[in-house]
């Protein structure tokens, strides 16, 4: 029987152990791949590391953890050996230190040849075709690591592709920017923050080409916009930057292309965009969505009561008509007089007495 095969034979009476969850004997085995004479080519090829690595995360026995952690130590030792002798070789190539092997007859091998060729490691990583892919192993990676013995092994021979560095974008530069260029020097306020609203209020104006049509000016427009805006709040704090943004939110706004246009148009002045509360500045069809949920939840608030005496001798104070609801609860004392709660049926008015 050949050393890998019978390392084949070891691995897998170990994964036996696991899928049974019966590890009697398993140190056994531990100890006898303590002694074996490994090499990375073989933990490449039969995947001992694997099975080891699964008997240390399944068994209790701590002589059994212990022993499978020292061997996975040992071999990682193999591999961090490999690599190192891997970038040692360059080097000497270099500074030439092996020009006079080169020099030497073909037939006669020198002395580090044969001692390398009896060396019990392959400094070399198997190329890629000879890595296999192990359907065992749950997740190749974990948070950006390998998570078993074999991954780590092929995630080091792989050679690492360098990674371009992005420049990072604002998610809002893309919404804001405009072809216009910079703001022309007398619109310019010498505050950073002020400019910078500017220069976007004059973005959401340009939104679809409109101000073409009325040959408006969208860099004076924007300034004056600000203007009145930094006049009321007196501040370029979060009020003032949420004030800026609910602006030009309706501005862009495609379903809304009124609102910019009728800016654009002067039907809505400067100075009246820069106080425009949401529901002033909302669409048609917003304004008339709003007003019928509006009346559904007076309506439902109308009937939302809870039993109650009909009469017509109590009148409501704000319609003026008698088709009313009531109900006596008792909220004072028990001396004291109860308190009638009435309901206007008509208009929703509620009001009380003792």
């Amino acid at each position: 029987m050949t050393r890998e095969e019978e390392l084949i034979r070891t691995a897998k009476k170990l994964d036996k152990m696991v899928s049974r969850n019966n590890m009697e004997g398993a140190l056994d085995l531990l100890r006898e791949l303590k002694n074996f004479n490994m090499t990375l080519k073989l933990l490449q090829d039969t995947r001992i590391g694997m099975s080891v690595n699964a008997i240390r995360k399944h068994c209790t026995d701590e002589d059994v953890v212990s022993l499978a952690k020292i061997l996975i130590k040992n071999w990682k030792r193999l591999l961090e050996s490999a690599h190192s002798q891997k970038d040692e070789r360059p080097n000497e190539l270099k500074n030439g230190r092996d020009g006079s092997k080169q020099t030497e007859a073909p037939s006669g091998a020198s002395p580090n040849r044969e001692s390398r060729r009896d060396a019990p490691v392959d400094f070399f990583p198997p190329p890629p075709s000879l890595r296999i892919a192990h359907p065992r192993c749950p997740s190749t990676e974990a948070n950006g690591k390998p998570f078993c013995f074999l991954c780590l092994l092929n995630s080091k021979s792989k050679p690492e592709t360098p990674k371009t560095p992005t420049s990072p974008t604002s998610p809002l530069s893309p919404s804001f920017s405009s072809g216009a260029g910079p703001l022309s020097p007398r619109l310019l306020t010498g505050d950073s923050i002020r400019d910078k609203c500017i220069e976007m209020l004059s973005a959401a104006l340009r939104t679809d080409d409109d101000y073409k049509d009325y040959g408006a000016n969208c860099d004076a427009m924007a300034a004056e916009i600000e203007d009145h805006i930094l006049s009321e709040i007196k501040a370029t704090d979060m009020k003032y930057k949420n004030r800026v943004r609910s602006r030009i939110s309706n501005l862009k706004d495609p379903k809304n292309p009124n609102l910019r246009k009728n800016v654009l148009g002067g039907a809505i002045e400067l100075s009246r965009i820069a106080t425009m509360t949401a529901e002033e500045m909302a669409s048609d069809e917003l304004k008339q969505l709003r007003s019928v949920l509006t009346q559904e939840a007076i309506r439902e608030h109308q009937m939302a009561k809870t039993g109650g005496t009909t009469t017509d001798l109590l009148q409501c104070g704000k319609c003026k008509k008698k088709n009313c609801t009531y109900n006596q609860v008792q909220t004072r004392s028990a001396d004291e007089p109860m308190t009638t709660f009435v309901l206007c049926n008509e208009c929703g008015n509620r009001w009380k007495f003792c």
